[in-house]
């Protein structure tokens, strides 16, 4: 160990097999934005961007205009769509790294077709319609005089309307086909206003699998991208791979004798004499605090409970019930080894939350290694 060997290793194969299984759910005339904002959901946003390019995707989705900035300086050249809007002070930024902004009110609009009538030049933007979710997006009663006020931007071109399901990935619920409706209602107006967007999109991963019918010319694929699932319902409905896998080594073991207490608050207290492994790794990893009490490792194929709390930069293990563990053997927090696996749902279950959050809180002090 001649560095700290604390790693996120992301499959590039699981990634690419990931796309295929999504792309194959889709017609050819549907087109793909890959979500590879918040660093790809952890992942590593240049690279994961570079594996979408090279299986054709056609579109990469970014929260923030700073993340388009740095996939555009090393050299990422698909379109980017900037799904949370703009401010007007990052309107320079748009134009000069030739990113599309989402729009979602009439003075943005306005305020983008300016900057580009000054540079005489048209700008391609995304409208946004509300159809339920209570975030960003136009409301129904908004969209006539919206689109009413765009015919006078002419230095703008609609490539898109789109909208966003809150729930798509529950089967049994009757709120995405009613949110279905109402973009299709929206479509109506903005079509009888004499426009044509070249996409409509409104699906995301769970769509995709659980209402193909919603894979209208674009969709928005996320988190199935990264192996994860939507909900446990998706599970049988497409297969995916993990991509991420989360590994440390075991930097010291001790005997302990019973009646031990381990890790701050004295939470945990050996109960017999015991083996306790410490890895170099912890919440300031993105390891989470609340897997205290609960959390796992896999060392040499079998589950270790977590002892004590996590620290953080370093965790304990109770490693009694497994055979021969020594310092550098390999740990895996976060995916598979041998015949055994920890997921990101699973870690996100125990310490109630999703596995969005799981993989977006590896920190920046965490190597990626692409293999």
């Amino acid at each position: 160990m001649d560095k700290r060997p604390t790693a996120a290793v992301i499959d590039t194969a699981a990634l690419r097999f990931n796309y295929k299984q999504i792309r194959s759910r889709i017609s050819n005339d549907v087109k793909v934005m890959a979500i590879v904002k918040a660093n790809a959901y952890g992942h590593g946003d240049v690279e994961v961007a570079r594996i979408m390019e090279s299986v054709g995707c056609e579109y990469l989705g970014v929260a923030i205009p700073e993340e388009g900035e740095r996939l555009r300086a090393h050299g990422i050249t698909r379109p980017i769509v900037v799904l949370g809007g703009i401010y007007n002070g990052q309107i320079e930024d748009i134009f000069s790294l030739d990113l599309t902004p989402v729009v979602y009110d009439i003075s943005s609009a306005r305020f983008i077709n300016d900057y580009a009538k000054k540079l005489g030049v048209h700008k391609n933007i995304h409208v946004k319609i509300d159809t339920g979710m209570g975030r960003l997006g136009l409301l129904d009663y908004q969209i006539e005089p919206f689109f009413v006020a765009l015919r006078d931007l002419t230095s703008l071109k609609l490539e898109a309307v789109l909208s966003h399901f809150s729930e798509a990935e529950d089967a049994d619920s009757d709120y995405t086909g009613a949110q279905l409706k109402a973009f299709a209602q929206a479509m109506e107006i903005i079509k009888g206003l004499d426009f044509s967007p070249d996409f409509v999109d409104i699906a995301n991963s769970a769509a995709v699998v659980g209402h193909p019918d919603t894979a209208l010319g674009l969709i928005r694929p996320g988190i199935m991208l990264y192996g994860a699932y939507p909900s446990e319902k998706m599970r049988k409905k497409i297969g995916l791979k993990p991509v991420m896998c989360l590994k440390t080594r075991i930097i010291h073991t001790k005997h302990v004798p019973a009646g031990f207490f381990v890790s701050y608050g004295r939470t945990f207290t050996t109960t017999r004499e015991s083996i306790i492994a410490t890895l170099p790794i912890g919440y300031g990893d993105g390891l989470p605090r609340r897997l205290t009490g609960t959390g796992e490792a896999l060392i040499r194929g079998l589950r270790a409970p977590i002892a004590g709390a996590v620290c953080m930069d370093l965790t304990m293990c109770d490693v009694t019930d497994i055979p021969d563990v020594t310092a550098g053997d390999e740990v895996v927090l976060m995916g598979c080894q041998d015949n055994e696996k920890i997921t990101a749902e699973e870690i996100a279950k125990k310490v109630g939350t999703i596995s969005y959050e799981i993989f977006c809180n590896i920190s920046a002090r965490v190597p990626r290694v692409y293999v």
